[in-house]
């Protein structure tokens, strides 16, 4: 026997969009954590590591473009609620072996909704600014495996991917 499908949280009894009430839950600390990947040419992940991009600094430009978009995700995402961020951080690891970067971006706040939009939102705006950053030397670059890895707090407890 299967599991019962969850019901759809933004959607009201007549079937039309709302923004979920969650003025009745409690206020935890939320944390999310997101990530992906961009997978280019190697000539472009070299530019990147050497610090010779024409741009500046790719990797430290596109954390600061993750951090703000985490904190502009209800601008973005017409149903999230505006949230007071606490903390978000950003890394990214380079693979030479698979000439790409990876990025992951853990968000936090004590409030009674979680996250991960807002990691995930990190996470996209993140690889968008290396793409851009990048174009002129690779058009061909490849963003994917954007996802939710854990999340912490709320009703809902703990939940962590298997993979």
């Amino acid at each position: 026997m299967s599991e019962p499908t969850p019901e759809l949280t933004h959607f009201d009894s007549a079937g039309q969009a709302h923004m979920v009430d969650v003025g009745a839950k409690a206020e935890t600390h939320r944390i999310a954590i997101a990530t992906g990947t961009i997978r280019m040419k190697p000539e472009t992940l070299a530019i990147i590591l050497s610090g010779t991009a024409k741009k500046g600094d790719v990797l430290g430009i596109a954390r600061i473009a993750a951090i703000m978009g985490a904190k502009r995700t209800s601008d973005l995402v017409p149903l999230c609620h505006p949230l007071a961020l606490t903390r978000v951080t950003v890394d990214f690891e380079t693979d030479e072996a698979a000439s790409s970067v990876h990025c992951r971006a853990q968000v936090e706040t004590y409030g009674k909704t979680g996250v991960e939009m807002e990691a995930l939102t990190a996470v996209q705006v993140g690889l968008l600014t290396i793409y851009d950053m990048c174009k002129a030397a690779d058009r061909g670059m490849v963003m994917g495996e954007i996802r939710v890895r854990e999340k912490h707090g709320g009703k809902s407890g703990d939940w962590s991917a298997t993979s």
